[in-house]
């Protein structure tokens, strides 16, 4: 697949606003998902169970499909930033996948990095540099990661951005991840948004209303398949 390909635009629609988000859709209304699921009320394990189901009962090709015109829109969000060093993660548990991302940061000689479950700091994250001859190996959660090697390992201050997965989120940027609080230690160390931090996420996974406690901090940017939310 070339770079081109892979850039080719669609027209961006007007952008909408709320008092805490800015919409920008990649698609007409008539083309968004389901109305948005009613969460409120409900616990975190309640919402990752729902939003979890609805995201593995995509098919093969609907994952592919969406992977490709959100990769798309991320790629035009990286390159807006000129990022030159972009944290990411492979695939897990039907989230979005990244490796054609992914292959093109590398087509593009922009620095990828993936998360790495702290050997010594319990609940926190490395970032090591991701080349496609990279050592992998398999982590507590059977999620594939680089084996360490601390040469290749990146501060948080040095990355310009980090592509967070998550479960669920809503349209005040807040996320819910699988639980690991792994994310939510990582995020609370980012100052004036560097690196930016930007959720990756199906249409799907919104969710009316997000459980927030006072360490959760919000993303200040989420693409999904459809539209680019701003906080």
């Amino acid at each position: 697949m070339s770079i081109m390909r892979f850039m080719t635009n669609t027209d961006n629609r007007p952008v909408t606003s709320t008092s805490s988000a800015r919409i920008s859709y990649f698609a007409t209304p008539s083309e968004l998902q389901a109305p948005l699921f009613d969460s409120s009320g409900m616990s975190r394990d309640s919402i990752r169970r729902h939003v979890r189901q609805e995201r593995n009962s995509l098919s093969n090709e609907e994952q592919s499909q969406f992977a490709l015109i959100a990769s798309r829109h991320m790629l035009a969000e990286i390159q807006a930033h000129s990022a030159e060093h972009v944290a990411l993660y492979l695939t897990h548990d039907g989230e979005l996948a990244t490796q054609k991302l992914i292959d093109a940061l590398w087509e593009l000689n922009i620095n990828v990095y993936l998360p790495l479950i702290h050997p010594f700091c319990k609940g926190h994250l490395l970032f090591v540099r991701y080349a496609p001859d990279t050592v992998m190996v398999k982590n507590q959660y059977g999620i594939s990661e680089p084996q360490l090697n601390v040469q290749h390992v990146i501060t948080l201050d040095k990355l310009d951005m980090i592509i967070t997965p998550l479960v669920a989120f809503d349209a005040h940027g807040n996320r819910m991840g699988m639980g690991g609080g792994y994310y939510d230690r990582t995020l609370s160390q980012v100052e004036n948004n560097k690196p930016l931090a930007v959720g990756f996420a199906h249409d799907c996974q919104e969710v009316s209303q997000v459980p927030t406690d006072f360490w959760d901090v919000p993303l200040p940017v989420i693409i999904t398949p459809t539209r680019r939310l701003a906080i």
